[in-house]
């Protein structure tokens, strides 16, 4: 505890003693605090959980979603714990041997530590920008570097091979709505059937942080939702109801089985909804259309996250070679 307020102090005078300077002082507050006991206060132990929650009323404000909210209280709660600090006296020493071990002993991947870590910067530049530290000690903690892999999109058989074995007007719709917009699977499941614009042949959805965005499908696409809408003699609002007598809305996991029931009638691998996503951004990408316009059609946030989700087609980086080197 001694080392860390010293540590405070010295931070604290960065602006107005040299190094010499700072290095005297170190010396000195050494030496008289080697003689008393330091005792931490109880307001100092209870800080954590405080400021954790003034951190998550913030980004509840931001516009987070309750789930990305609760990933970032469990996080920080069982990070600060771990480590056993008060917030305040926190070091980047402490946070980089709580990252290391948690690496080595959870047995998770190195883009799991990456995401512990943005979620600690921005929980720790937040308390320097609130004023609650003087410093964030995550700024010297550098992105994590992560294996590279080529994500696997669909191919264009494969997308008509899936809606000429799709079992129901329902699957045959939902395939087609993924394949055609990119949306995700949880806007697809909150789906409402007015909210579809048959006439303009898009709709409106709620991505994360229950931010709004058009999407657009194709003719195809509109023939199969309304042949399958006319199916249904239920009154349920959803667009996708479950095949049960009850007609429930589908939920995401009711998606998820029925993909992956498919691909493995069709011997496909990994089949599920977050591939449709991939498949179109990296479709979108080769043909041309600008990344700004992929990203607005996503809804990302960062241009980046787009280039992370677009994988370049490799036969057309093969006939580029051949064209502009060989």
């Amino acid at each position: 505890m001694k080392s860390t307020i010293i540590k405070e102090i010295e931070i604290a005078m960065l602006n107005v003693l040299d190094n010499a300077q700072l290095e005297k002082l170190r010396y000195t507050l050494t030496r008289i605090l080697a003689s008393y006991e330091m005792v931490p206060s109880l307001a100092a132990q209870e800080d954590a959980p405080d400021l954790i929650a003034l951190f998550i009323a913030a980004k509840r404000v931001e516009g987070c979603s309750s789930k990305t909210l609760k990933y970032y209280e469990v996080t920080l709660s069982k990070t600060l714990a771990a480590i056993g600090k008060p917030v305040k006296h926190i070091s980047t020493d402490d946070l980089r041997a709580y990252l290391d071990m948690y690496y080595r002993q959870g047995r998770i991947s190195r883009i799991t530590i990456d995401n512990v870590r943005r979620i600690l910067s921005s929980f720790f530049s937040w308390l320097e920008d609130e004023n609650h530290i003087m410093k964030s000690p995550v700024r010297r903690i550098h992105k994590i570097k992560v294996t590279k892999t080529v994500k696997e999109t669909y191919s264009d058989e494969m997308l008509e091979t899936m809606r000429d074995h799709a079992r129901c007007s329902r699957d045959l719709a939902m395939i087609d709505l993924l394949a055609s917009t990119g949306m995700r699977v949880g806007e697809l499941v909150k789906l409402n059937r007015s909210d579809i614009d048959f006439v303009n042949r898009e709709c409106i959805v709620f991505g994360k942080g229950n931010k709004e965005r058009k999407v657009y499908f194709d003719a195809r696409t509109k023939l199969h939702l309304s042949h399958y809408l006319n199916s249904r003699q239920d009154e349920n609002p959803a667009l996708f109801v479950s095949l049960t007598s009850s007609a429930n809305r589908l939920q995401i996991s009711g998606v998820e089985i029925r993909l992956r029931q498919l691909g493995r009638r069709l011997n496909f691998i990994k089949v599920h909804p977050h591939k449709f996503r991939r498949t179109l951004a990296t479709m979108a990408i080769d043909k041309g259309m600008p990344i700004e316009q992929v990203q607005q059609l996503l809804g990302h946030q960062s241009v980046d996250t787009t280039l992370q989700y677009a994988m370049v087609n490799q036969n057309n980086v093969k006939l580029s070679h051949h064209k502009f080197l060989s």
